[in-house]
């Protein structure tokens, strides 16, 4: 359900956003936000959801983002542990640093995979852009993340009221 939301903003107002041609990736951060609060698994499957449901809105190569999306989320979750869980300025820096080299792959295996055009684009530019957007809604996405991941959660959504099988 995270996944569908952040796809909704994303491809709404996500779009709408543009600083110095490039708009921000708020797709991205679902997968930094899911290794932060779960660890490398919960990072690397979100990473993989997410990138997949980007990549039905993106005109390049069908599962790159799903690639970057997961390598990213399993690399922040096997690196932060539990020190991001216990800093909250550390889930900051880590999204900077993850939405960096999250755009950098992207363009280089879109290179590799044929679309040349994605390292000649203002790289610069589109770091900043994403890791500066992802380091402020940083926070108040790990937080609605580690919601979402603990167990029991569907019960505070009221889930469990509505009967079985609902």
């Amino acid at each position: 359900m995270t996944v569908f939301l952040g796809l909704v903003i994303q491809s709404t107002l996500g779009v709408d956003i543009r600083i110095a041609g490039v708009h921000p990736d708020l797709m991205l951060l679902l997968p930094i936000a899911a290794g932060i609060a779960g660890g490398p698994e919960e990072g690397a499957l979100v990473g993989f959801l997410a990138g997949l449901s980007a990549d039905l809105l993106l005109p390049t190569p069908f599962g790159l983002s799903a690639l970057v999306y997961s390598l990213v989320g399993f690399a922040v979750g096997a690196s932060t542990g539990s020190l991001a869980r216990e800093f909250w300025w550390l889930s900051i820096l880590v999204a900077v640093a993850a939405s960096a080299v999250a755009v950098v792959t992207y363009a280089v295996l879109g290179a590799v995979l044929g679309e040349s055009q994605f390292l000649h684009l203002d790289l610069v530019a589109m770091i900043a852009v994403v890791a500066a957007f992802n380091a402020v809604l940083a926070n108040g996405t790990v937080r609605v993340v580690r919601w979402a991941l603990t167990p029991g959660s569907s019960d505070r959504r009221g889930a469990s009221t509505l009967g079985p099988g609902w």
